[in-house]
């Protein structure tokens, strides 16, 4: 038997290697086309999507209130429904838009200077009658003299109606759900920490983690009680990330949840 070449098969496995991270490399750039030809369909099927569904609240909302003609109260019940409906499906299209332009880096920031105190008014009355018909209670605590923030202001508005509507959604009735503004020190930066908490089911620690991925639900089984795109704390992430800040969570399984998140507030 001859000897075998040491330098040979040193030679052989390197070409070998070569052409393995070659491959790794083809396969990569596919699947990174593929993401990319993914996100680009959610945000062109989420565009197409917000116009009919706008048209069609925007009948319904003419058929209710009787402009075209008197109403008895089934047909207002079922217009109404139907009108509840659609504003479920116009808010899961605009979440997937937001998303899709999230992980295309198409999200922008608008800066600009106000006071928190007052979106959190904003927000908590728009959510008010929600509050009511499910027997709740809201309560909202802002410390005086909060310092203004530099941040986009819808953003900000997005992020604490998505807390505020989770809230909601996950405490049953009889429960409670507060919001409290308060100045927080954080690395030696002044930031304005918002907590919206509740008395709802609450989430499991092993689970913390998890509600913050795409897609993600804690039940994703088809029988859960509370559905959703699975992507309004990706979201929410995102853009406190993307106004400086940071977002968390603390929270026991049956012992309810509160959502903090901190964000810089103006240097000027």
């Amino acid at each position: 038997m001859h000897p075998v070449d040491s330098s040979t098969t040193a030679e052989h496995r390197v070409v070998q290697l070569e052409e393995a991270l070659n491959e790794a490399a083809q396969v990569n750039a596919e699947l990174q086309s593929r993401d990319a030809l993914k996100t680009q369909f959610l945000a062109n099927i989420s565009h197409d999507l917000r116009t009919p569904l706008t048209a069609i609240i925007t009948h319904a909302e003419i058929l209710r209130d009787g402009i075209l003609g008197p109403l008895s109260d089934r047909q207002r019940e079922s217009i109404t429904s139907i009108i509840g409906g659609g504003r479920q499906l116009l808010q899961a299209v605009g979440e997937i838009l937001t998303y899709a332009r999230g992980a295309a880096n198409q999200l922008t920031v608008s800066p600009s200077e106000f006071h928190i105190s007052a979106v959190v008014a904003q927000v908590s009355a728009l959510n008010e009658p929600l509050v009511v018909k499910k027997g709740l209670s809201l309560s909202v605590d802002v410390r005086p003299e909060l310092p203004s923030l530099v941040a986009d202001r819808e953003q900000v508005t997005h992020v604490i109606s998505n807390l505020i509507g989770n809230a909601i959604a996950f405490t049953p009735p009889g429960g409670r759900v507060w919001v409290n503004v308060s100045p927080h020190r954080d690395a030696d930066v002044d930031h304005v920490l918002v907590e919206v908490g509740d008395t709802g089911i609450g989430i499991a620690p092993e689970h913390h983690d998890l509600v913050f991925r795409e897609f993600a639900q804690v039940d994703p089984s088809p029988s859960r009680r509370h559905h959703g795109t699975g992507l309004g704390l990706t979201i929410a992430r995102r853009l406190v990330e993307l106004n400086g800040g940071r977002i968390w969570l603390e929270s026991r399984l049956g012992e309810g949840s509160r959502f903090f998140f901190a964000l810089p507030v103006s240097t000027g």
